[in-house]
């Protein structure tokens, strides 16, 4: 087996990142959509339902298709359309499966472009308007997406929806 780059061992965890997203998605159920967790601590105010979790799913997907359209504007200027398209909002699990090829399509393409010397070019965001190395921007929208993947995890299990460590993580045998 040859050596990996790091474009391509990024690419790898951002795959397994979503692939599992995906499998949690297609858990929920679609009557519950409603449902949040009720927090103990009454001060805690920014809990949301399992509708705006799915809304906000998308919104890590747009991140890194942005990241990457600020890489590749010409390469990928038919996803410019996905700045004006709907996150963060309540979202059904069927309009989410409508949507999430699209942004798991720019994903793809972003990635076939990238190259280990891109991962350090400083790309210009909303957050970092003087710019920020697309290899950080890419670990940043990794770890967002990590993070509501766990949310939507921890969400589908208060609601006594049988999952595991297998449908958390990506656990592919390496072969030895």
């Amino acid at each position: 087996m040859g050596s990996k780059t790091i474009a391509i061992i990024l690419e790898e965890k951002v795959q397994g990142a979503v692939g599992r997203m995906e499998h949690l998605v297609s858990l929920v159920p679609a009557d519950r959509l409603n449902w949040r967790p009720n927090p103990a601590n009454e001060e805690i105010r920014e809990v949301v339902d399992l509708g705006h979790v799915l809304g906000h799913l998308l919104d890590c997907m747009a991140g890194f298709c942005a990241a990457f359209l600020a890489a590749y504007p010409e390469e990928l200027a038919e996803f410019v359309k996905l700045k004006s398209a709907q996150v963060n909002h309540f979202c059904t699990s069927g309009e989410w499966r409508e949507r999430i090829g699209i942004y798991k399509e720019g994903i793809d393409r972003g990635f076939r472009l990238c190259t280990d010397k891109d991962l350090k070019r400083p790309i210009a965001t909303i957050f970092m308007p003087k710019g920020e190395a697309l290899g950080s921007i890419l670990l940043n929208n990794l770890e967002h997406l990590v993070n509501h993947k766990y949310q939507l995890f921890f969400y589908l299990r208060l609601l006594g929806v049988p999952v595991g460590t297998e449908d958390l993580y990506d656990l592919k045998k390496e072969p030895r």
